[in-house]
Formats: C-alpha cells, structure tokens, sequence
C-alpha cells in the first residue's frame, strides 16, 4: 500500500473512532427522572424504579445507560415500555468493557416519546426502623410512634422519590448521597398494654431463697398485640429499637428504657422489656427425677432410658395489683406430658410457655398460686464419661 493510500485510510479509521466516540457520548446521558419510587419492602435489598421519556426513532434506538460511583448492581437492571409495550421492544443488552455502563438496543415501529420503567438493587441505601411508646400513668396503654431512618450511602442523589415500606403510608422525599433522615410514617394512640412478667426456667434460679436470701429480679415488659383490637393489625411490624416512656402525672414523662423488637406478624405480640421487677417470686423445685432403663447392649450397659419427672414452681405475687406472668419451660428431646394443672402452648418442639393470672397480694400475704408437671422422656442416651 502506497504511503497516500495508508494516509487516507489513517484519516477514515480515525473519522470512524471519532464518529464512533461521539455517537457513544450522546448515549451517556438519559432523560431526567419523570418518577422515582424507592422500595424498601425487603430488609436486605432496595428497589429502585425509576420512569423516563426516551425519544425514539423508528427502527432501532441505542440508549447508554451509565451509573458510575453509583452501587448498581449491574445484574438486575430491568427496563420496560409503559406506552406502546408491543410496539416497543427491548431486543439486546450489551456491556461496553471496563465501564459501569450498559447499552440497550430498543426496536420500535414508529417515533415516539415512550415512557419506560427502568428498575435495578441498589446498595448502601438502607433504612432503621425506631419505635416510640409512651405509656399512661396506669400502665394500660401507649401512644406509640414508629419512624423510618434512610440512610444513604449509594453514590445517587435523589431530588425526589415516592418512598414505599410495606406498611404505613407512602410519602415523598428527597435524599442525597451521604444524608440521612428520619421521618414519622406509622401513629397509633392509646394502644392496649398488658404488663407482663416473664420466668425463663432455662436462665432464671429455681430457688432463689438459697442465693443469700436476695430476691431474683423477673424480666418485665409491656406486650403490645399486633391486630385490629390494637388499632393496629393491617401488616407485620418490623423490628427496630424502641425507646419506652411513662406518663408522669405532671405533664411530664419519666424515661423507662430501651428494646430491641423483631418483626412481629399480625396477629403476634411485641414485647418491649422495661426492667426487673422482685414483687413477684417464684421458687421451683424438681420433685421427681427417676431414670428407667429400656435398652442395653451386650455387656448389659444402659445404652437408652426413658424418665420420670415431676416440676412443682409456686408463684408468689407481693404486689397489691394483679398480675400477668409469663413462665417458660424447656423439656429437651422426645417427651410426653402425663399430667399438668395448668393450660400451655408449645412454642416449639420443646419449648412450653403458661400464660398464669395472678391476683393482688391480700391482708394475709401475697397470692399464691402452684404450677405442677409431671412428664416423661424418651430414648434418653447416657451422658458420656471420660
């Protein structure tokens, strides 16, 4: 090839990378947002769907879509026409190597202004959710408050967005990158409380008399009951921390602690812990525990055993108020019940929780009232000895 000829073609490659280059900087930019929803329905991931007008030509259109310093997560970019979605089809994507950029080929039978839904997962934007609960001075309702956090760290400014929970009411708001905001979304007054004290067999003494004559602080909360009773009960509670007040009687509230709640179905209880309380005691004692063997092995070693148990817990409320105490029982293994006086639910395979009313101390001393269970194990193994 002559030196004139390798000129020439010289300056037609260069035209075409030119042309080429140009042609890709016209596609870096879309349309400004028309619409911005910010779903943040699933804890762990953030949605968002975003609509745009493209100007289409008839045939096909390249449209660049680019996101650097933004955390896009390139795999879930979806794009959708809203106005003519069987005149307009999306036929291709491509990724332009080493760019934070994607290229859609759209065919379209004619020229039009489409509206399109692009939606991806974006990261670094997430959301708290706190809660606030201030009770009555009886302790028989709260005015309770809950309240989104956005966060965000994405790389993406938003000048507005609807912002969507999957509770509560939608609303719009405007976010940057690095700012951080609290808004109010969910308020519920003058919700039911019941007081309740909870005895974990499996983490509380059994005879608190023996740990030199101190009493044993029960865990107390304010169960809330997500439903309709409760003016609540329309979707499930998320979990957050929540911060507990107490009406004073002089216009005022006294700070009564902290918690932190999981999600809470409709239909569940939210227990919010506001301390320890020593007015209600209970003392329990194991009364029966007998190993019967039912298998053995050639040397006439006890390989399996069944038991015969029998609990007895006396519960003494001192206080001058009834009360509602929680009691929860661990039986570990394949058991049955052959006796029990009291009614309970089993939270898990072996996991029994009482719901047991008290009534108010009297002039005599404090009410009373005993738990008996009598209930045996299965398929026992011995405990290995070394």
């Amino acid at each position: 090839m002559s030196g004139k000829k390798m000129r020439v073609a010289a300056a037609i490659l260069l035209l075409v990378v030119c042309v080429a280059a140009q042609a890709r900087i016209k596609l870096v930019s879309l349309p400004q947002r028309a619409a911005t929803v910010i779903r943040l329905d699933n804890p762990t991931a953030t949605l968002i769907e975003e609509e745009r007008v493209l100007t289409l030509q008839q045939g096909l259109n390249k449209v660049d879509f680019s996101w650097k310093g933004v955390s896009i997560d390139a795999d879930s970019i979806r794009l959708r026409a809203i106005d003519h979605p069987d005149k307009v089809t999306l036929l291709s994507v491509s990724y332009p190597p080493n760019e934070a950029a994607l290229v859609w080929d759209i065919s379209s039978d004619s020229d039009y202004a489409e509206r399109v839904r692009i939606s991806y997962l974006l990261s670094n934007i997430d959301r708290l959710i706190t809660y606030k609960a201030v009770a009555d001075k009886q302790e028989t309702k709260v005015d309770l408050k809950s309240y989104l956090v956005l966060r965000n760290f994405s790389g993406e400014d938003f000048d507005e967005a609807t912002v969507l929970l999957d509770y509560g009411e939608a609303f719009k708001q405007g976010i940057d990158h690095e700012e951080t905001k609290q808004m109010l979304f969910l308020k519920a007054d003058a919700v039911p409380i019941t007081k309740v004290w909870t005895f974990d067999a499996a983490t509380l003494p059994w005879e608190p008399e023996r740990l030199e004559n101190r009493n044993v602080g029960i865990p107390v909360s304010y169960r809330i009951v997500n439903n309709a009773e409760s003016s609540l009960g329309e979707f499930a509670l998320w979990g957050g921390k929540a911060r507990l007040y107490q009406d004073d009687g002089h216009e005022s509230t006294i700070f009564l602690g902290e918690d932190v709640t999981s999600l809470v179905p409709v239909g569940e209880k939210m227990e919010l812990y506001i301390g320890d309380s020593r007015d209600i005691v209970v003392t329990q004692e194991k009364m029966r525990d007998a190993q019967i063997p039912t298998h053995k092995n050639n040397k006439g070693d006890i390989v399996l055993y069944d038991t015969n148990e029998a609990i007895t817990a006396k519960i003494e409320n001192f206080k001058d108020k009834p009360a509602a105490l929680t009691m929860i029982q661990h039986i570990p293994g394949q058991w049955d019940m052959e006796q029990c006086n009291m009614q309970y639910k089993k939270k898990d395979a072996n996991t029994l929780e009482f719901e047991i009313e008290l009534p108010a101390r009297t002039a005599e001393g404090p009410a009373v009232k005993e738990l008996k269970m009598h209930y045996h194990r299965r398929n026992v193994r011995p405990q290995a000895t070394d």
